[in-house]
């Protein structure tokens, strides 16, 4: 198994360097197997390439064109529309974009074939990374991999993530040197496949070589999950009173603060910290102060709007509840959004009504600018107050 394994990493680094060693000619000869393959499509015909497969009548001809240019040509073929309208091969089903952002998922269309080379694909990244680190394969990966729910159009193709189709595909099911078995990658509660990876994890922890996640966000969220479910003291059971046990506390190793003859534990040393935050609360004047840097530093036409027409009221700094976007987060994965827990992203601006309602909600304290930001009238050449 280990030579063969050796082999096809071989092969793969061979076609690695042969392809980037003559990119040129295999970029041309990849355009003209594609335009030679849909010359007969419908998107092509409309541009008039008329059977040409030369780069330069391409880039010619073929305009650059953003989603919505073929978003009517999409909503055909997820209507059930089967004839060759943007690719001569069978659409297969739909991969949809996050909509984290812009709220709306778009439709993107691939074939079984293009699986095959997104699987071929990754084969040759883990040649690469074998280079670097040949022990990888004698163990497992704790991967922390999430699906989401799929939806079928009106077509009956499917429409899901990409990664949902992946881990769902034959190609990932047949080869998974992850702890996680495949029933918990692809059980649709995050929490429970969350739960579930973590202690089969936890218990082949000898065969674990690599951690991580697609998004580094799942990782970082898997790591934060093992520390609100960790139990703080294990009981022993030291004897009996009557018939009821009676328990000693046995605490955790290596947590223990001993500097002299002192013999500090974990919750002293927690009570210490809280009482001692107790002494930074009264720092209205500080988030004061911050509010106005902030303003200071904005651009000419906002200090304008805000000092001389009046049209901007103070900025406002808002201290939220802690968890607080954690519970966005929550709530974007679990409600009808359905924004996937491995491609969310902790929104910079918020508009969606219900959004802003759950931020109202968890608000602790609010402060404002306590003067007006610095502003002339002019340009920056005539005042020197930027």
């Amino acid at each position: 198994m280990e030579g063969s394994m050796t082999e096809e990493n071989k092969k793969n680094l061979e076609f690695i360097e042969e392809v980037t060693r003559n990119v040129d000619d295999v970029q041309k000869r990849v355009l003209n197997e594609i335009l030679t393959r849909n010359a007969s499509v419908e998107y092509l015909q409309r541009l008039n390439l008329n059977g040409h497969t030369d780069r330069e009548t391409f880039k010619k001809v073929m305009p650059i064109i953003t989603y919505e240019d073929i978003q009517s040509d999409i909503n055909r073929i997820a209507n059930g529309n089967r004839s060759p309208i943007l690719c001569s091969q069978l659409i297969s089903e739909f991969f949809t974009s996050s909509g984290t952002s812009g709220g709306e998922r778009k439709l993107i269309p691939t074939t079984e074939e293009e699986n095959g080379r997104r699987h071929q694909l990754y084969g040759l990244m883990m040649s690469v990374v074998f280079q670097f680190f040949p022990d990888l394969g004698n163990g497992k990966g704790m991967y922390f991999m999430f699906i989401k729910s799929e939806a079928k159009t009106p077509g009956g193709l499917l429409a899901r993530p990409i990664l949902t189709s992946v881990y769902k595909s034959s190609h990932f099911k047949n080869s998974t040197p992850y702890t996680s078995p495949i029933e918990s990658i692809l059980c649709l509660d995050s929490y429970q496949s969350m739960y579930s990876q973590m202690l089969c994890g936890l218990c082949q922890n000898r065969e674990v070589v690599r951690v991580g996640s697609i998004f580094a966000s799942a990782f970082i969220r898997a790591m934060r999950f093992l520390e609100d479910h960790w139990v703080d003291d294990v009981l022993r059971v030291a004897g009996y009173k009557n018939n009821a046990p009676q328990f000693n506390f046995i605490r955790r190793e290596n947590v223990i603060l001993s500097i002299d003859s002192d013999k500090t534990n974990e919750t002293e040393l927690q009570n210490a910290v809280k009482n001692a935050a107790n002494n930074l609360m009264p720092f209205d004047a500080l988030l004061e102060e911050c509010c106005l840097t902030i303003e200071e530093s904005l651009n000419r036409v906002y200090r304008q709007g805000r000092t001389s027409d009046k049209s901007i009221g103070p900025l406002e700094i808002r201290i939220m509840e802690t968890g607080t976007f954690d519970k966005l987060m929550d709530y974007c994965c679990t409600s009808l959004l359905g924004a996937s827990i491995n491609q969310y992203k902790t929104p910079r601006c918020v508009k969606f009504a219900p959004h802003v309602e759950l931020l109202n909600s968890r608000v602790v304290s609010s402060y404002f600018s306590p003067v007006c930001p610095k502003w002339a009238p002019g340009s920056k050449q005539w005042n020197n107050t930027d």
